[in-house]
């Protein structure tokens, strides 16, 4: 069984393919019991930000788990195979291991350093756990990946700006109106998300934040946060956002809602009535818009209004500011890659475990078999005696495999270490079912060159990408 990761991205994909693949809170859960009840995925989590959209799933086949996910994104994305594919990246066993600690560290982010999918690849582990889907590997894979993205952030300044996709917007918005210090903002949507942006709005010196949210509730407890910072605030359902936007200079949109939040005639009814406002007849005013949310929030005709800005996804992909110092990346990168190792030989060593076991258990039973012809032998051995022998031979038996045990362990930690377990297997004659699953590790031979393509037998997914395992290899010596 071997972790497949299939996703779609900023780096691979525009935005437009993203809101159409994009993965709500209430999707998840339905998505997760479509992948675990297929046939050959049996742990599944989805990670899903405001530009990104990845599944994790154990497999037991390569190109079955492959066709499963992809047909699961499709009908999810309304996107015909061929779009699909042609945006898609695909990552296998460690590769894919390598890929999320790279996510949870910002490396892959859209504004480097972003500690935010942090928080949201520890969502989507709770999300699929509470629906079982999460078993050993993915718990170990997603935990491991935790830790990695916390070591970048403590040992790095990888995120010593504070920088954010929340934080880059901010910036693009205050080269339009100037600082942003007494301004009013509104804050659309009180997730995650707009809890960020209530954090950076305080930070910048705002003087009033409206909250507008579908449940007043929530907009009343992000209004509150936004006071305890020391700033006026105030909430609002989204019946009231017209009258929220006519009162603002800035507003930060994230709802994580299907369709757009702010249409056009909204807009044009909100400058409308801030032009009647008297205290602002006379004077130019412009209006930003920041728009975070995947599916966009803000129609996107709302740009062509006059005095609007509109900042999006699509635009801060192209803001220099999300890029983090090369040393600061260099560094993040290796411990990527130290911890990636660390992983893996863990993976090794787990993997080595039920031969070590299995090997104890034929030992135990070789000792029983010859006390049980020692008491036929000498069926008036007193039991002092006896016992005495019994703890005289398992002492010795116990001695002889202490150190092959412990050094198959050690060894199976290194690169082709699963050869010494195999060795073991085939010297013991140790059966697949000794104890639990003995079988040998499947074999990954390296494909050839950077690039590669994957084609399922029955021809309805290609997918390139550079891939470190041969997943062809793999079936075959499942089906040999």
């Amino acid at each position: 069984m071997s972790v497949l990761l299939v996703g779609i991205s900023h780096r691979s994909a525009p935005v437009p393919v993203l809101e159409k693949v994009a993965v709500t809170d209430a999707d998840r859960p339905k998505l997760i019991d479509r992948l675990i009840s297929s046939s050959h995925v049996s742990e599944a989590m989805i990670v899903s930000t405001c530009n990104r959209v990845e599944v994790y799933a154990v497999v037991d086949a390569f190109h079955g788990g492959l066709a499963e996910i992809g047909d699961l994104l499709t009908k999810h994305s309304g996107l015909p195979m061929p779009d699909l594919t042609k945006h898609a990246y695909v990552r296998y066993s460690e590769a894919a291991a390598e890929h999320l600690f790279a996510v949870a560290s910002g490396l892959d982010s859209m504004v480097v350093g972003e500690q935010q999918v942090l928080s949201q690849i520890r969502g989507a582990y709770a999300s699929a756990d509470a629906q079982r889907a999460v078993g050993r590997t993915l718990h170990e894979l997603a935990q491991h990946a935790l830790r990695v993205g916390k070591r970048v952030h403590a040992e790095t300044g990888i995120d010593r700006a504070g920088a954010s996709v929340v934080s880059v917007a901010l910036d693009r918005a205050q080269q339009v109106l100037g600082p942003l210090a007494g301004r009013t903002a509104a804050v659309v949507g009180a997730g995650a998300m707009g809890g960020l942006a209530v954090a950076h709005l305080s930070r910048a010196g705002i003087g009033r934040i409206i909250v507008v949210n579908r449940t007043l509730a929530r907009a009343r407890r992000l209004a509150e946060t936004a006071r305890t910072h020391g700033v006026e605030a105030e909430a609002m359902e989204l019946s009231r956002l017209t009258e929220a936007m006519a009162a603002t200079d800035v507003v930060v949109t994230c709802t994580g809602a299907v369709g757009a939040v702010v249409t056009l005639a909204d807009t044009h009814r909100a400058l409308t009535e801030r032009e009647r406002g008297e205290e602002f007849a006379t004077v130019e005013r412009p209006l930003v818009f920041c728009d975070l949310g995947l599916p966009r929030d803000v129609e996107h005709a709302v740009a062509g209004l006059p005095g609007v800005t509109l900042i999006d996804i699509e635009t801060l992909q192209r803001d220099p500011a999300a890029g983090a110092a090369a040393d600061d990346t260099a560094a993040a990168r290796s411990i990527v890659a130290d911890e990636l190792a660390k992983y893996l030989a863990g993976q090794r060593m787990a993997e080595v475990t039920p031969t070590v076991a299995a090997l104890r258990q034929r030992a135990a039973e070789v000792v029983e078999a010859e006390l049980l012809r020692l008491d036929s032998r000498l069926p008036g051995l007193a039991h002092p005696e006896r016992d005495e022998v019994a703890r005289t031979v398992r002492r010795v038996v116990d001695k002889l495999l202490h150190a092959p045990t412990v050094r198959v362990k050690q060894l199976a930690s290194t690169p082709g270490g699963d050869s010494y377990a195999e060795a073991l297997r085939e010297l013991f004659e140790l059966k697949p079912g000794a104890a639990q699953a003995v079988a040998a590790p499947m074999e990954i031979t390296a494909l050839a060159g950077d690039h590669a393509e994957i084609t399922a037998a029955d021809g309805e997914i290609a997918l390139a990408d550079d891939f470190t395992a041969g997943h062809r290899g793999e079936e075959q010596g499942q089906t040999a």
